[in-house]
């Protein structure tokens, strides 16, 4: 079952996302830069705090709670001791681009946490090979927001269409590591709609996905769990696919993708 996680500072939320099951909790620390690298564009800019993730961890029982830090900078040992004293069940290191920093940043983790690399630039992709196997590395998540303007691409999906995610996720399975991409909206909204995207992370054997905003807004009371319900039917229906299935499913959206890309200005 594809892990469901949810960025949230709600503990509230948390407990709903808790009473749902499978499911991840992700308390969003990133600052550094992301205004900068994401302006003009709809995307979400956390203000959760350091104390947000002791105030999450205090409400979880059973679900898994993940940190996302800033990029490495002068005081990443001290921002991760800072998050390391609340327990978190992971880190997640956002815009690396080489080998080193990902040895680094699991050089000063020394096993109190395993490390989720976040690849989403360029340089990461470029240089997989070289930090896959890093000692402390459990898990790759593609951040496909970042990756597709790293990569000078018109729309976030490119990369799900011309082979990049399906690349990264052959390296993955190849170490026994986990793998998860991008995000995912309401099965029947979103340019690429939500059912088309869990299409492809069930043919690539991805292991997690971050739910959009569109799975919480206040459009009912219960919307959440009515609407990560019927995503969990979908991927019961998908999952009876056959190879044959998937391969015509995966034409199918690397098509849609396309169009939606040449609809669009190309990026500079």
């Amino acid at each position: 079952m594809l892990e469901l996680i949810q960025i949230t500072n709600d503990a509230a939320f948390a407990r709903r996302c808790e009473a749902v099951g499978g499911m991840r909790v992700l308390v969003d620390l990133e600052r550094l830069g992301k205004a900068e690298r994401q302006a003009g564009r709809n995307t979400f800019i956390s203000e959760h705090r350091l104390e947000d993730v002791g105030r999450i961890r205090a409400v979880l029982r059973e679900t898994r709670l993940m940190v996302r830090i800033n990029p490495l900078h002068a005081d990443t040992p001290q921002e991760l001791d800072a998050v390391l004293a609340y327990g978190p069940d992971g880190v997640m290191l956002p815009m690396f681009s080489s080998a080193a920093e990902v040895a680094h940043i699991c050089a000063l983790l020394r096993g109190r946490a395993p490390l989720v690399a976040l690849l989403e630039t360029a340089g990461a992709l470029r240089t997989l090979d070289e930090w896959i196997a890093t000692p402390g590395l459990q898990e790759v998540f593609v951040g496909l927001n970042d990756l597709h303007i790293s990569l000078g691409r018109r729309f976030m999906f490119e990369p799900l269409a011309d082979g990049t995610v399906e690349r990264v996720a052959q390296a993955c399975s190849a170490r026994g590591l986990r793998f998860g991409f991008g995000g995912i909206a309401r099965l029947d909204e979103g340019l690429l709609p939500g059912r088309d995207v869990l299409a492809e992370h069930l043919r690539l054997g991805s292991g997690a996905v971050i739910l959009s905003r569109t799975f919480h807004r206040q459009d009912a009371d219960s919307v959440f769990e009515a609407e990560v319900d019927a995503l969990r039917r979908a991927e019961a229906q998908l999952a009876t696919r056959t190879p044959a299935q998937q391969r015509q499913d995966a034409q199918r959206i690397a098509g849609a993708i396309a169009r939606i890309a040449a609809a669009w200005p190309a990026r500079t």
